[in-house]
């Protein structure tokens, strides 16, 4: 049975979110601030992890850094914000996927099944892309430049493990984000560009080689 971990500090929103996601057969585990929130994420052997952004004790986006130092166990962020800068801050740090409050729990079932569907189809077998001085590891989950390991995100691995797959192929704005953000991806279509450009300054800055081009 898959466990998720809930950070909401607002109880009846927390309580919900506990009752819908046990109805649907995961154990949950809930937790009120962001430091009890770390600690439980480190040590607690969590399929998943719902993270609430304004959080007492340490915020969600330093949970999320803190947890991705040490661990790729998925997490969806929940804001009180309708900003695409948090929200492209909270991917930055390593959040799988977000929501803006208030949700449909539907929704969010739905995005959760997503990444289990994605987690458990994921290949192990993708072998290595390699283009001059740029290296991906699939199997490892890794990629380097001129022998320099690169700090990526998951989805800027994930955008870029795509794109390199594809190689010499103009892909559009939608199939990627099918294919590295979901096909029930409810957010914004721009947010494609802004990870785009961000994978761009960590692989293509102080270069004259570009690997990712606009057609």
């Amino acid at each position: 049975m898959q466990k998720i971990l809930v950070v909401e500090d607002d109880a009846k929103i927390a309580r919900f979110v506990e009752l819908e996601l046990a109805h649907e057969g995961f154990t949950v585990e809930t937790v009120y601030d962001g430091r009890s929130g770390l600690e439980r994420a480190l040590e607690g052997n969590f399929d998943l992890i719902v993270l609430d952004i304004m959080l007492p004790g340490l915020n969600g986006m330093e949970v999320c850094r803190r947890v991705r130092l040490n661990s790729e166990v998925p997490i969806i962020m929940l804001t009180a914000k309708d900003d695409t800068m948090d929200k492209v801050m909270g991917l930055d740090f390593g959040a799988d996927d977000y929501m803006t409050k208030p949700f449909a729990i539907e929704e969010l079932l739905a995005r959760i099944h997503r990444i289990f569907r994605k987690s458990a189809t994921q290949k192990t077998d993708s072998g290595q892309f390699v283009s001059g001085k740029l290296k991906i590891d699939c199997n490892q989950y890794t990629a380097s430049y001129a022998g320099e390991p690169l700090e990526l995100t998951k989805t800027e691995f994930d955008l870029l493990h795509y794109l390199a797959e594809n190689r010499n192929i103009a892909l559009s704005r939608e199939q990627i984000l099918d294919k590295v953000w979901g096909y029930d991806y409810f957010g914004e279509t721009k947010i494609v560009f802004v990870e785009i450009r961000y994978l761009r300054c960590k692989i293509d800055d102080g270069d004259q080689t570009k690997f990712i081009n606009t057609v």
